[in-house]
């Protein structure tokens, strides 16, 4: 009897044994193909530019912005976020290796990377506007018109397609906030 039980007691346990073998066969690809993804985006990362100052005086900066843009007829756009952000180095690079996109900028807006970071997170400058990137996550943007007034914040997310940004909505977002030609 006893040498059934242990004959038993062995047998299930080889089979217990296996079953955990098989899920931790499962949950290893997982894992792995989530640090291959964690080291490719780091990496993208680390090639793209780095437009955010978290040294910058942000206020002092938009101030500058508002008389440039009056000089300019132009409107501001405050792209909200930081180096640490992957799809705020994404959207930059974006508009900056796209000819007709860095055209649209260039012409109709004074470009501004506002910074969000550990480091400076510029709190009274987002409390001006409402603190979008609590609501809506970073990138964000915040258009304000030719006298500084706040007249647009507009979402990342719905700019997006695939890994990257459409074309076709970042253009159609960029011509509808620029300002009006008399």
């Amino acid at each position: 009897m006893k040498k059934l039980i242990i004959f038993a007691f062995l047998g299930l346990s080889t089979l217990a044994f296996s079953q955990n073998v098989k899920k931790a066969a499962i949950v290893v690809p997982a894992e792995q193909a989530k640090l291959e993804s964690q080291k490719k985006a780091a990496e993208e990362k680390a090639k793209l530019p780095k437009p955010y100052d978290p040294k910058a005086d942000a206020q002092a900066d938009i101030n500058k912005l508002v008389a440039q843009a009056k000089k300019d007829g132009k409107n501001i756009m405050i792209q909200a976020g930081g180096n640490w952000c992957i799809w705020c180095l994404r959207f930059n690079n974006f508009v900056q290796t796209t000819p007709e996109l860095k055209e649209l900028a260039e012409k109709n807006y004074v470009y501004y990377h506002l910074n969000y970071s550990p480091e400076n997170k510029n709190e009274k400058v987002f409390a001006q506007y409402g603190n979008p990137g609590e609501k809506f996550g970073y990138p964000v943007f915040i258009i304000l018109d030719k006298d500084g007034k706040m007249i647009k914040v507009q979402q990342s997310d719905v700019l997006e397609e695939g890994k990257g940004y459409s074309k076709e909505k970042v253009k159609e977002f960029f011509m509808t906030w620029a300002p009006k030609k008399g």
